[in-house]
């Protein structure tokens, strides 16, 4: 059965990835034909992602091969991934377009690599979007659930109601019931979902249709022993929670260590490899981002000399990572000697927590600072923060020095990474998360869950959060 259902749901996949390319293609053709899509050079057609001399056949091999190897077409949620799709569509296009680079100009190379992958990629995405959801209504349609679990654990525990809070979630999924590990003592009341005890594990396997055994707590080697035996015997598929699943962000991983296995227990925290991957992002984009809005910057700095007195920028002592100090620049949006009052306004402050200092209608606000403000314009200068490396464009963000003095030990985890311009609490809520906890606790998921995607994530976040100016003043 488990066999049966990895080739439907791979027949599916190579099915509905096959149509999303023809939908892409058809739809390529129709804007050429119509012509509708419009090179900017005819002689290269460098706005046109390039087909190939069989008609674009070859970027459909290409995808199923880069699919393959990104590993969409895996069980569990592999196939669901956002992530493996498109890096499985980054290296389709990558492998029809490498010969060009070497026969044509970069820029519409890349300008080809660009456009095919946003287009490819979304409708592949699309595609797969509909084969799950299509999947989910046959088995509502039916009555038939796609999978049924046994649970072996304790129900009553906190960690097995948070495997079943998970599981829950998916309609196709149906919950047959739970075995506990421990025969119930005589005379007892049989609680309600409990089908019996490891003893009894044969008879159920064989009275129900049971299709996976979910094992959520921990039983002896004698226990587990039964439940192999039991399992492989009725061809029914064992999944193990891990244990370490308790442990928060901890990620365990299998090696082998002078020919002894062990299971090594890290934190996806960033990494040398990683922070080198970061620092590379931050500062072509930084570069790039400060070209592009130079013009902006300099009508803004205009705005403030003519608005009110004083200097364009704003130089403030913050923290960043690992607790050394930094001057983060910003464009000033408040008067001259605006830091002298800020003991006054203290009753002002929403927050009630003087590491948050947020007053609504602050006083001391220009009348420009109060559209800077807003619109997170004031922000732009620490694009040379991030050239300098002090900053990074996306991280938690930077506090005061003297915070630190209040800091318990688990607030100190958010100086694990560089701090950012955007991150996790900024398109969380920004100014309306006033709760320093949570604060932090956002801070420390970015970095324990750091990647290049999450970052991507939360620039595109950015600036929906900053049009929406929820909790922006």
């Amino acid at each position: 059965m488990h066999a049966l259902r990895a080739s439907v749901r791979v027949g599916l996949l190579l099915a509905a990835d096959t149509a999303a390319f023809l939908v892409a293609r058809t739809a390529l053709h129709f804007l050429l034909n119509r012509q509708l899509l419009r090179p900017l050079d005819a002689a290269t057609r460098w706005v046109v992602p390039a087909l190939g001399p069989y008609g674009g056949w070859q970027m459909g091999a290409a995808l199923l091969v880069g699919l393959l190897v990104a590993g969409a077409y895996r069980s569990g949620d592999a196939w669901r991934s956002p992530q493996r799709t498109l890096s499985g569509v980054m290296l389709a296009v990558g492998l029809v377009l490498w010969g060009d680079l070497w026969l044509r100009d970069i820029a519409p190379v890349l300008v080809h690599y660009l456009t095919a992958v946003a287009g490819l990629g979304t409708c592949v995405l699309v595609a797969r979007f509909g084969v799950d959801r299509f999947v989910t209504w046959l088995a509502h349609l039916f009555h038939s659930p796609v999978e049924r679990v046994l649970l072996v654990g304790e129900p009553d525990e906190p960690f097995s109601q948070k495997v079943v809070g998970r599981l829950s979630r998916h309609g196709s999924m149906e919950l047959a019931g739970w075995i506990t590990d421990q025969s119930p003592a005589p005379g007892s009341i049989q609680r309600e979902g409990v089908l019996g005890s490891l003893d009894d594990l044969w008879s159920i396997l064989k009275d129900n249709p049971i299709d996976t055994v979910v094992l959520c707590g921990q039983i002896g080697d004698t226990q587990h022993k039964l439940l192999m035996e039991a399992v492989v015997s009725a061809g029914v598929r064992l999944l193990a929670v891990s244990r370490y699943d308790r442990l928060g962000w901890v990620r365990p991983a299998p090696i082998s260590y002078r020919s002894v296995s062990f299971m090594e227990l890290t934190v996806p925290s960033l990494r040398a490899q990683q922070m080198w991957i970061k620092r590379m992002v931050d500062l072509t984009a930084a570069g790039l981002g400060l070209l592009v809005i130079s013009p902006l910057l300099t009508l803004i700095a205009i705005a403030i000399k003519l608005d009110s007195r004083g200097p364009v920028f704003f130089a403030q002592e913050r923290v960043g990572l690992g607790g050394r100090t930094f001057r983060m620049m910003k464009f000033r949006t408040m008067r001259v000697g605006a830091d002298a009052e800020k003991a006054q306004l203290a009753h002002l402050n929403t927050s009630g927590d003087a590491r948050l200092f947020k007053i609504p209608n602050d006083p001391r606000v220009t009348r420009v600072g109060v559209f800077l403000r807003k619109w997170s314009l004031d922000e732009l200068p620490q694009l040379f923060n991030v050239l300098r490396g002090d900053m990074s464009l996306v991280g938690p963000r930077p506090f005061f020095e003297k915070d630190l003095a209040t800091y318990h030990e688990h607030h100190f985890g958010r100086l694990g990474a560089l701090p950012g311009i955007t991150g996790l609490w900024q398109v969380s809520g920004r100014s309306s998360i006033t709760d320093f906890e949570e604060v932090v606790r956002l801070d420390c998921e970015y970095i324990h869950r750091w990647s290049l995607w999450l970052d991507i994530e939360i620039l595109l976040k950015t600036l929906p959060a900053v049009l929406r100016r929820t909790g922006a003043y």
